[in-house]
């Protein structure tokens, strides 16, 4: 069975743990990689991720964009939304339809 998990700073993801979410609080960037990467080689079928720590860690996220799963989702931190997570979902509308319908 597929597992779901929510990865960045603790402050930001401490609550999703109330609703039966696995938490993945890290404390940098080589820390989220790595984490990202072992949650992605696991049962994991989505990864929730702060968009403050996907932006620190875009190249290992494009390393598993092209694969089925994890479907790996930003969301906002406590800080606020950074626009990140709409700009990858329009690149990845743009690559499946092949134009900016967005």
């Amino acid at each position: 069975m597929y597992k779901v998990a929510v990865l960045g700073d603790r402050d930001s993801i401490y609550g999703f743990a109330a609703l039966g979410l696995e938490i993945y609080p890290v404390e940098d960037a080589v820390d989220g990689a790595h984490t990202l990467r072992r949650l992605a080689e696991g049962e994991y079928a989505v990864v929730y991720i702060t968009e403050a720590l996907a932006g620190q860690i875009e190249e290992e996220l494009d390393k598993w964009r092209s694969r089925p799963l994890p479907a790996i989702i930003p969301i906002p931190g406590v800080s606020g939304n950074t626009g990140l997570g709409m700009r990858i979902v329009k690149k990845s509308v743009e690559q499946a339809v092949g134009s900016d319908i967005i």
